[in-house]
């Protein structure tokens, strides 16, 4: 028979506090979601208040630590400072005066208004020709039939269809106010294929144009051999010279095939750098970007009045969970500075030369430097950037996989690799182009033992085309210049 009893046992375990849910969220946060978790958190917490008195960054020299990870080898000294933001030791100050709404309190992000969508940049034309309200009504129809690219994606029938039962229209009359839309700008808009597309914007040219005949044939019929480069069966079948192909050919690539894509139907994302890096006459300095720093801070005025009395736990309960983000945001500050200037100590050879000399380095390298755990770093580098003399990169961009060398060292990085093949390709003589055979010799010549499939798959992930083709580009390039 069964009876209860009671057991008192010990144990230790790791419990996800609402403090350390907080903290792991604010590390993966973009620069733009942050500030919007901020504003929020103002709005609906009366103990926060904006911080307007935050003090300019001051450098102050920190020394570097080495590589880590298990292939860690001594590295030269790499003089790395960084910039104080100053922003740990105010935020938690008291505050002077109240709070009240200012400019920096409204939205900072930049607006698109460089000009409309391409549905509404087709209706705004509509309105210009003399139209009867039936065309209008057609012609709105087509519009809305229009996709991004610029094509009609729906066949006339059903957008007669959708014009019924207030107006009753056939295809031939879609079809005619169709006619009218093509002429729109930008040119070759409304088009059902690519054919008639290109073959909208070849009519525009002048008719006298030379080899305008022969390029409106290679538009209607033969795209699949201009795509394919079928020179000679080009030839052949228009019974044109190598000069009025070369002509016709130029025109027909000169015509765009996606009119519709110089609107962008998304508004455009900018990029906020976190982290600048400069070069100094001491090294280099990494500094937090002061823009995207959290300026806010404790209201102590209304957290001095709070009593101890039971009527004060609702204020209490916000004046924790104040100090809470503001501890959050410091831990997320510190981190992300951290890593940051680890990685500048690692990669200053690629600050300083270029991608050829990108070391290799991988999430555990990081997390064995500034003693915290991969996960964390990887939350803090996603959506992170930070600004070089050499761009702006994500700080995921610095992490590459390592390729050994043959002397067995420290390896080189896949990165470098990449540029490698890249500035091999870009000085190659064109008239007899490197095959990837050729050039995975001369890698392994240099130390850097790559197969050819390897070459093949990093010349095709930057988008360069194979030796045969770039033979044949440069030979009808040649062939145009004589």
């Amino acid at each position: 028979m069964l009876k209860a009893s009671l057991q008192l046992r010990l144990g230790q375990s790791l419990t996800m506090t609402p403090q350390l849910q907080q903290a792991i969220r604010l590390l993966q946060l973009p620069t733009i979601e942050l500030q919007a978790h901020i504003r929020e958190a103002l709005e609906t917490n009366v103990m926060l208040e904006q911080d307007e008195e935050a003090e300019a960054a001051a450098f102050q020299p920190l020394a570097t630590t080495e590589m880590g990870g298990e292939t860690a080898t001594p590295e030269p000294a790499v003089n790395v400072e960084v910039v104080d933001d100053g922003w740990n030791d105010q935020s938690v100050g008291p505050a002077e005066n109240p709070w009240s709404p200012g400019e920096d309190d409204r939205q900072q992000d930049i607006a698109d208004a460089s000009g409309q969508s391409l549905r509404e940049h087709l209706l705004w034309q509509l309105e210009l020709p003399q139209l009867t309200p039936r065309e209008h009504a057609i012609g709105r129809a087509i519009i809305d039939a229009i996709n991004d690219d610029g094509y009609v994606a729906d066949p006339l029938e059903e957008i007669a269809a959708t014009l019924r039962p207030e107006i009753e229209a056939s295809s031939a009359d879609v079809g005619a106010v169709l006619a009218i839309v093509q002429g729109f700008d930008p040119s070759g808009v409304g088009a059902r294929s690519v054919s008639e597309c290109l073959a909208l914007q070849l009519n525009l040219l002048d008719p006298a144009t030379p080899g305008l005949a022969t390029a409106r044939l290679l538009a209607m019929n033969h795209l699949e051999l201009v795509a394919s480069r079928e020179l000679a069966a080009l030839r052949r079948v228009l019974h044109a010279s190598d000069e009025e192909l070369e002509t016709a050919l130029a025109l027909v690539r000169a015509c765009h095939p996606r009119p519709g894509s110089v609107f962008s139907s998304a508004a455009p994302e900018y990029v906020v750098p976190d982290v600048f890096v400069r070069r100094t006459a001491r090294g280099w300095s990494v500094e937090i970007n002061p823009s995207t720093l959290p300026k806010v801070r404790v209201n102590q005025g209304y957290a001095d009045l709070i009593g101890r009395g039971g009527e004060h736990a609702t204020m209490r309960t916000q004046l924790q969970e104040a100090r809470w983000l503001l501890k959050s945001l410091e831990i997320r500050n510190d981190t992300l500075l951290k890593v940051a200037r680890s990685i500048v100590a690692r990669q200053s050879a690629f600050l300083e030369q270029g991608e050829e000399h990108m070391q290799p380095m991988i999430l555990r390298d990081i997390a064995a430097a500034i003693e915290m755990h991969e996960s964390t770093v990887s939350r803090i580098t996603s959506g992170k950037y930070m600004h070089t003399p050499r761009g702006v990169f994500e700080l995921r961009y610095f992490f590459s996989s390592k390729v050994e060398d043959a002397s067995g060292g420290a390896g080189n990085s896949s990165t470098a690799i990449r540029a490698k093949i890249r500035k091999m390709i870009r000085e190659e003589d064109p008239a007899n182009p490197l095959s990837d055979s050729r050039i995975a010799e001369l890698l392994s010549g240099a130390g850097i033992p790559v197969a050819r499939r390897t070459v093949a798959k990093y010349r095709e992930s930057m988008r360069l085309a194979p030796s045969n083709e770039r033979r044949r580009d440069a030979g009808k390039v040649g062939s145009h210049a004589s």
